[in-house]
């Protein structure tokens, strides 16, 4: 190699890091303006195909639609969520919930036989735990109280980044097919590779967000509305938390509905119970079933195990945008060492 081949290659990888670092503040404007292209980038090609060769015209619709369909509910139900849950900590704080009473409660209420090993673990320190369940309460709509004030705080900051992503999403759509073509050229690998590692990603990509996060919504949508009707409070914020957890493998709505439907039981609310448990096993149990195959697809689907952990990983990294990226580095690294096994196989035949 020679001393000016060597010298362009550093260069190369110098302003690349440069301009990583100057675009790294808007990394989530970027990241959420290049999901929601690739998830509506079959809509947009329909609508240029029926507006003819105005492509302004047909990015600009595109982006109307993305607002309408996902950022103004979005906002909605995010405002609505830091609300509810700002009122609940305000509702524990000044002692008008009390979670240790309520735990007091359930415990007189249990069948003696389950009852007395319990109070038996009073000299155990049963009070500090039930101490600390009450904390895990407030400190979570602390989390709610604390989102609320930075909202508030750092309006400016978001519609800075709310415009970076429209101003972005409107030339991905305008410009996309041309931006594929340009990486694909620039890209290192191998066109066959460069194909793969492309198609794998957009199908990660859209499995997850039409996939999990739909059934994840209507998942969260059924489990609040049923709590909402059953008079249970903050009924939105445990909807959002079942629709969380529901993007979970393993985990689910479950870990919401089936706690408050001993409690339901256990407080002589048994009509409620036998309803949120109907409703929870064959209602929010089997959409999952019925439709992860026909949005998510087969070929698209990591093992559960990977998913769980990258989507963990991933949340504990990047925030709400872990819950994509880590199924989506999961699945290129998966893509790639398959790659890799492939060619090692041929290579040694």
């Amino acid at each position: 190699m020679s001393v000016q081949r060597f010298s362009f290659y550093v260069l190369l990888v110098l302003v690349t890091i440069a301009f990583v670092a100057v675009i790294l503040p808007f990394y989530s404007a970027i990241f959420w303006a290049v999901v929601l292209a690739i998830i509506f980038f079959p809509v947009h090609a329909r609508l240029e195909a029926w507006v003819g060769e105005r492509r302004n015209l047909a990015a600009v619709l595109s982006v109307t639609i993305c607002v309408c369909l996902v950022i103004i509910p979005g906002m909605v139900i995010l405002s609505s969520l830091v609300r509810e849950g700002n009122n609940l900590y305000q509702q524990i704080d000044t002692g008008q919930i009390d979670i240790r009473r309520i735990l007091q409660q359930l415990q007189n209420s249990l069948p003696e036989f389950v009852r007395e090993p319990i109070e038996s673990l009073e000299l155990m320190g049963f009070d500090e735990i039930r101490d600390r369940v009450a904390s895990v309460f407030m400190e979570g709509g602390r989390f709610f109280a604390g989102r609320a004030l930075s909202i508030g705080q750092n309006t400016l900051q978001f519609f800075i980044v709310f415009g970076v992503m429209l101003y972005l999403l409107f030339f991905l759509f305008r410009d996309g097919r041309w931006l594929i073509a340009v990486l694909r050229r620039s890209s290192p690998l191998s066109e066959g590779h460069t194909q793969r590692f492309a198609a794998k990603f957009a199908s990660v990509v859209r499995a997850t967000v039409r996939g999990n996060l739909i059934i994840a919504l209507i998942q969260g949508a059924i489990g609040g509305l049923t709590f909402w009707a059953l008079g249970i409070y903050a009924a939105l914020l445990w909807g959002v938390l079942m629709a969380f957890l529901s993007l979970l493998p393993a985990v689910g709505a479950a870990v919401v509905w089936v706690p408050t439907a001993i409690y339901l039981a256990l407080t002589g609310a048994w009509l409620k119970a036998a309803i949120l448990v109907f409703v929870g096993v064959l209602v929010i149990g089997l959409v999952d079933n019925l439709l992860r195959p026909p949005l998510v697809g087969k070929e698209t689907r990591l093992p559960d195990y990977v998913v769980l952990i990258s989507t963990i990983g991933g949340l504990s990294l990047f925030g709400v945008n872990g819950f994509i990226i880590g199924p989506l580095v999961a699945a290129l690294f998966i893509s790639a060492w398959s790659i890799f096994t492939e060619e090692k196989g041929l290579s040694e035949h």
